[in-house]
């Protein structure tokens, strides 16, 4: 089995896991499970910048580049997201 096709296989099993697992967490775990989230995000995008401050080929810093962008719209919206979900704990002013 060629090396592109057991990367697949792996991500194709990811997806399938990650849904499984998130679809089993209830409501009210959402806030703490998105913050959770937010910091591995953060983490991912560090060792993409990392990664992509290596790169030696156009194809490698053009891979890093989206991965970077990608990585911090998805960083950007969690902690958006997440504040939007603890803005509704907080009590309204009358």
């Amino acid at each position: 089995m060629s090396t592109e096709i057991l990367v697949f296989f792996i991500f194709v099993l990811s997806i399938f896991l990650g849904f499984e697992l998130i679809s089993k967490v209830p409501s009210m775990l959402h806030t703490p499970l998105m913050s959770g989230t937010n910091a591995i995000h953060g983490i991912i995008l560090l060792g993409g910048m990392l990664a992509l401050a290596d790169a030696s080929s156009r194809l490698a810093l053009a891979l890093g580049f989206i991965a970077v962008v990608f990585g911090s719209a998805n960083v950007f919206g969690g902690f958006m997201v997440t504040d939007r979900m603890l803005q509704m704990f907080k009590k309204k002013k009358k």
